[in-house]
């Protein structure tokens, strides 16, 4: 969306003067700077195999952790960075729509010579390049075109357009993401929108941090998008400066501006399918990974590629209401004015807690907890006190958002679906650990 924003301000200042040329070539050297001979030949293999005419085509978005702090820092001296974020996007400019599917970045994907590795670390072994290799094969997909942008572009972007007005979920207190931001519909700043798109651990205690952070960055990327296509002229331009420095991509500004024109209308809210490739979390030798669900998975990319959006419905978090999926249908927004289920209901659930840190009484308090909510509890004991993390485990798929309701109820864990470690008599297990 960041390009065709580009497009359209080059529509506007390009009328053979002296000064739209120059303008003209500036960003278009920013906008390629970056794109090293590995990466452009691999994009170029991908698009002699699938040669753009006019259609639908695959490309690679990706959040970096580049900032010019970063670059600063004597610990990251000559690091290459690591892609925070990653989505498979998909363009179809005949047809008016985007889809934005996120990749979970500890995605246990294998890497060949480099072993079992989580999908953020292609980055630092072989760069762009490697990463677009190890995505379209993950995507089943061919991605010929690449776009990317680092940390300080978030912010200096949206500084550049005064601001984007985004309904942020809940209040995000996060000192790893950089501070505060409030909870509603608001107008933030770079800063502030930074953090957003940073927070992870603002929602440990629902669940999959790393899920709820792709959701709000997609949601960022959408009000940037509406902010630019709606601005006046001056303020497109300064956008645009500012996109050509964070933003690097393959495309000549000639496809882009073939692609801005084709989609012209295009309405951000109802016309940007977004989603996250669907896995389940693994607690191994002391780190979390995610392992994807190839069934679920193989449907999302079937229906991607077929131009539906990627989920059949709009999904939003009941405990913390985010939008999680979107499919332009506008039931996101009426989920989320929607009250959520009084505190005090009584549950069908029963919750089976142990003990997995020797601290005493602490089953207890949880149970507690749970009791005032409206669950049946059990307790008892873990089969060792070695826990490091609290963990909800739950066994179908359509058990998850309850699972991360339990683990807000407690105020402490991670949701993670059954892999067949876990034997229990009950609806959901919690395991209680030393973050108690």
């Amino acid at each position: 969306m960041a390009l065709v924003a580009v497009a359209v301000v080059l529509v506007l200042c390009l009328g053979g003067a002296g000064a739209a040329f120059a303008y003209y070539q500036t960003v278009s050297n920013n906008l390629h700077q970056g794109i090293d001979d590995d990466l452009a030949r691999t994009l170029a293999a991908a698009e002699a195999a699938h040669p753009y005419e006019g259609g639908p085509f695959y490309m690679l978005l990706m959040g970096t952790d580049g900032s010019s702090d970063r670059e600063a820092s004597a610990e990251y001296a000559g690091d290459q960075f690591r892609s925070d974020s990653m989505m498979v996007t998909r363009i179809d400019p005949q047809g008016k729509k985007v889809a934005l599917v996120s990749l979970h970045r500890d995605t246990l994907v294998d890497m060949g010579e480099y072993g079992q590795q989580k999908l953020n670390a292609a980055h630092s072994i072989g760069g762009a390049s490697y990463t677009v290799e190890t995505v379209s094969k993950l995507a089943g997909v061919p991605i010929t075109h690449y776009a990317e942008i680092n940390f300080d572009g978030f912010k200096d972007i949206v500084d550049a357009l005064g601001g984007v007005e985004v309904d942020v979920p809940m209040t995000i207190d996060d000192e790893d993401a950089g501070g505060h931001v409030d909870e509603g519909l608001q107008t933030l700043n770079g800063d502030q929108a930074l953090i957003l798109c940073r927070a992870r651990h603002a929602y440990d205690e629902f669940g999959d941090g790393d899920r709820y952070r792709a959701a709000n960055q997609r949601l960022v990327l959408s009000a940037i998008a509406k902010k630019i296509l709606t601005s006046d002229a001056a303020t497109m331009v300064g956008s645009v400066q500012a996109l050509s420095q964070y933003v690097t991509t393959d495309l000549e500004i000639t496809d882009i501006l073939s692609i801005a024109q084709s989609m012209r209308g295009l309405d951000p809210e109802k016309d940007i399918y977004t989603a996250m490739e669907p896995t389940t979390s693994a607690y191994i030798n002391g780190g979390w990974y995610e392992y994807l669900d190839a069934k679920a998975w193989k449907t999302m990319m079937s229906r991607v590629d077929q131009g539906l959006p990627p989920t059949e419905e709009d999904e939003v978090d009941e405990t913390s209401g985010t939008v999680l999926a979107t499919t332009g249908s506008g039931e996101a927004n009426e989920e989320k004015k929607s009250a959520p289920p009084s505190s005090n209901d009584k549950k069908s659930s029963t919750v089976v807690v142990k003990n997995g840190n020797g601290l005493a009484g602490a089953g207890a308090e949880a149970a507690e907890k749970l009791e005032a909510r409206g669950y049946t509890v059990e307790t008892g004991n873990a089969d060792s006190f070695d826990y490091t993390q609290t963990i909800v485990i739950y066994e179908r798929g359509d058990q998850a958002t309850e699972a991360r309701e339990i683990a807000n109820a407690i105020g402490v864990g991670k949701a993670q679906q059954n892999t067949g470690e876990y034997v229990f008599e009950g609806d959901f297990l919690v395991v209680l650990g030393a973050d108690w």
